[in-house]
């Protein structure tokens, strides 16, 4: 079946029951045993419930794996992700991630006792130098946020191959729509399903997919015994969401395409980061890995004055964490997403006060266009 089939009928099948055409929304704790040790598949709502299993089903096959968990959070995901190292152990992680997963890592997992290298994942051989005997994982964000860096999947398959590491990849940004890391050769693909899988901006959530038995039966204990499950009203939305995750992405590609164009033009911009335009420096990796080049765009004003002048402005854009929503999103990374990133790491990988972000909606692009020539004529 085609990825579009896919996403609307795989898990979504009718409800044996009734009939009905979209799954139940099964607001349950518990569930009564027939007898002692017999059961209809499902004991307490921790371990499992039917509308965590219909999405956890649909991600699965959407992504190409064996199996997916989904959790409260993407960061809930990750953390769960990173659970299956043990103190001592050492990951190498792109170096301009998200900035949650940047605090995860240095206030969080180090209390545990696990390392981190953060290293400019676009170039393999930075990767094979910062590899040590303890190093266990490569933790890889393509595209990076909010920099837009793209990282050769084949090649970070490649490294992490031939010195045994757990290649995860998060694939947040493009959805499995646009990229299938597990072509590539990544292990565990992460994803916070509250962006483009949800794409109505009315849910948090996230997931882990994995094409292993073995690290599913391990994430899974890890995702029982914490408990930071993903509620099935949460589920019913994300699978409400994935519906349409199709047409979307195309109309996503079509309207960031054209913003792309439009701000590398504009005389207030110095600079546009968007994989889609020929000057990004990994654009042919980018039509080589991707099937489209995504909602997300960011672009340099070069001071913090100029972008506050902007953002004061904008009318259809609305200002705001978060992404991959229906709606235009704009933000300033440096104060919103990676506050908790101390400036000099920020400033070392291209997060000025200058930058803004844009995820851009579905919205007709030419009130886009000129919601965003008009916040710029203040600047």
């Amino acid at each position: 079946m085609g990825f579009a089939t896919d996403a609307i009928h795989v898990g979504q099948e009718p409800d044996p029951s009734t009939g009905a055409i979209i799954v139940p929304i099964y607001q349950t704790s518990t569930y009564v045993q027939e007898e002692l040790g017999k059961h209809k598949g499902y004991e307490y709502a921790r371990s499992g419930n039917p509308t965590r299993t219909a999405l956890e089903r649909n991600l699965a096959r959407l992504e190409g794996g064996t199996h997916a968990l989904a959790f409260a959070s993407g960061m809930a995901a990750i953390n769960a992700v990173l659970t299956l190292l043990k103190s001592g152990d050492h990951v190498i992680c792109s170096h301009a991630v998200y900035g949650g997963v940047y605090r995860l890592f240095t206030r969080i997992l180090v209390n545990f006792g696990l390392e981190a290298s953060w290293v400019d994942t676009t170039c393999a051989e930075n990767v094979e130098k910062a590899i040590q005997k303890n190093t266990r994982m490569l933790y890889v964000e393509t595209p990076t946020n909010p920099t837009m860096q793209i990282s050769d999947l084949s090649e970070m398959s490649r490294v992490a191959r031939a010195r045994n590491l757990m290649l995860v990849v998060d694939n947040t940004f493009m959805s499995p729509y646009l990229q299938r890391p597990f072509e590539f050769g990544a292990d565990i693909i992460v994803h916070s399903t509250t962006k483009f899988l949800n794409g109505h901006s009315d849910s948090i959530g996230g997931a882990a997919v994995l094409r292993s038995q073995e690290t599913y039966d391990r994430l899974y204990l890890i995702q029982k015994s914490a408990g930071a499950i993903l509620g099935p009203m949460d589920c019913w939305l994300v699978l409400r969401g994935v519906k349409t995750l199709a047409v979307r992405m195309e109309q996503h590609n079509k309207v960031t395409q054209a913003i792309a164009e439009f701000l590398e033009k504009h005389p207030k911009v110095k600079r546009v980061y968007y994989p889609g335009l020929k000057s990004h420096p990994q654009h042919e990796l980018a039509k080589k890995q991707m099937r489209g080049f995504g909602a997300m765009l960011s672009f340099e004003l070069g001071s913090l004055e100029a972008a506050q002048r902007m953002l004061r402005q904008v009318k259809v854009c609305s200002l705001g964490e978060s992404l991959g929503g229906v709606e235009t999103l704009i933000s300033h990374p440096a104060t919103m997403t990676h506050a908790s990133v101390p400036r000099e790491q920020r400033e070392k990988i291209g997060i000025t006060d200058g930058l803004v972000r844009i995820s851009t909606g579905i919205e007709d692009v030419e009130d886009l266009l000129a919601d965003l020539d008009s916040a710029l004529s203040h600047v």
